[in-house]
């Protein structure tokens, strides 16, 4: 293939004051930062939502699974039409997209109209994960790809905490309406796409269509290579919990544990805190190391213990350690350890349809989650079901990695 400044946005940067690369990994990371801001700034405000429409445990879990319904079947349509007409022209309309209707989400004045706005949400959102991770995937120099990606990941952290905690205190201290925080984030949503747009470089889209014609590449080929399939499972496993945990934490401290007010926030906020350290340290020892699978098992056993010690402790002082640990070790510090493990075993002209088949593999659990979580404390009148079921998910997902072999070297095809 023939290397000049457009195709190769990397050697253009070698001639930059700042590289390239790093202006990727800060515009992806404040693109996260939304994205996940949005998702959790209804979670505190849940009981007022169910007091002015009438929901039950179930209909609440079904709003973020319509949400993420909606967002997973953007999943491989997005990346696949990246890779062919250019990533950035799939990625940032529809994050301008998501953004204009999480400010018409708190618009809504009936509950249909309320999951239809999330639901259009989720399908903007959707076109962000499999454009976004091969442009910073093809950006960042191998050596750093899993640093690099950590960092991106931990605007998903960030964004959790500015959620939970603008959320928490501009309703549950401020006493304003849970539609405020929605239209809070409205305005720096957009003009982060904005920002995506003119920072990001790529291959020109005809060129990509012609590298992918000419590939034999089939979404059904994934599932026969047995480092992916094995990868799948685990990102299935390790996001069911995570969004069991995003969604429902807010409300468990206040009905279970008692907890009020901007308290809740804080609270929550406790597991995006801790996995920033937790992913950086992870990112910069699995690019140390070369290797990526030993991580995992050393992650998901602590993430099975952490998840367990948060209904089973009593002491305050103890809940707070145990999502401290599964911040540290749970789904955003597995992240960036699974990406890169994909990237290994993947061709690069078509990593777009790859991380995008990855993330909706995963995805299908945050469907399940909410909705299946809320369903199983209708029933048991405990949320301490949910947590167990997380657990046990992990496990799978573990024994899953065990037939995964490590791959050093990046699959061409």
């Amino acid at each position: 293939m023939s290397t000049s400044p457009v195709s190769q946005p990397s050697f253009e940067a070698k001639k930059e004051r700042i590289p390239y690369w790093w202006k990727v990994i800060a515009v992806f990371f404040l693109g996260w930062m939304f994205m996940y801001a949005d998702r959790t700034i209804l979670n505190p405000v849940m009981p007022n939502l169910a007091q002015e429409f009438g929901l039950n445990n179930a209909q609440l879990g079904l709003v973020n699974s319509v949400f993420f319904l909606t967002y997973a079947i953007a999943q491989i349509p997005s990346g696949s039409l990246g890779d062919k007409f250019g990533r950035k022209r799939i990625l940032v309309p529809g994050f301008i997209l998501f953004g204009l209707f999480t400010g018409i989400t708190g618009l809504a004045s009936t509950f249909l109209l309320f999951m239809i706005a999330r639901a259009i949400t989720g399908l903007g959102e959707g076109t962000y994960y499999g454009p976004q991770y091969a442009l910073s995937s093809e950006a960042i120099p191998k050596q750093f790809l899993t640093i690099g990606t950590a960092i991106i990941n931990s605007g998903m952290a960030l964004g959790i905490s500015l959620g939970y905690i603008s959320s928490s205190y501009l309703t549950l201290e401020l006493g304003m309406s849970w539609r405020t925080p929605f239209y809070f984030m409205t305005i720096p949503t957009i003009l982060t796409g904005i920002l995506i747009w003119y920072v990001v470089k790529e291959k020109r889209p005809e060129r990509v269509a012609n590298t992918v014609e000419k590939s034999d590449f089939s979404i059904m080929s994934l599932f026969k290579n047995r480092n992916l399939l094995a990868t799948f499972v685990m990102v299935f496993c390790s996001l069911y919990g995570f969004f069991m945990i995003l969604t429902w934490l807010p409300q468990y401290l206040q009905v279970e544990r008692g907890f009020q007010g901007s308290d809740v926030g804080f609270i929550s906020s406790l597991v995006p805190w801790a996995s920033i350290p937790g992913a950086l340290l992870i990112g910069y020892l699995s690019d140390k190391m070369g290797k990526k699978k030993p991580l995992v098992f050393v992650l998901v056993p602590l993430s099975i213990a952490s998840i367990l010690a948060v209904v089973f402790v009593e002491s305050t002082p103890l809940l707070f350690a145990a999502l401290i640990l599964y911040g540290l070790t749970g789904k955003l510090a597995l992240d960036p350890v699974l990406l890169s493990f994909v990237a290994n075993n993947a061709p690069k002209k078509v990593y777009g349809t790859v991380f995008g088949v990855y993330n909706f593999v995963g995805m299908t659990s945050s469907i399940l989650a909410p909705y299946l979580t809320g369903y199983l404390v209708d029933q048991s009148g405990s949320m301490q079901t949910g947590f167990y079921l997380a657990a046990v998910l992990l496990v799978i997902g573990m024994i899953a990695m065990l037939f995964a072999k490590e791959t050093v070297k990046p699959a061409e095809a």
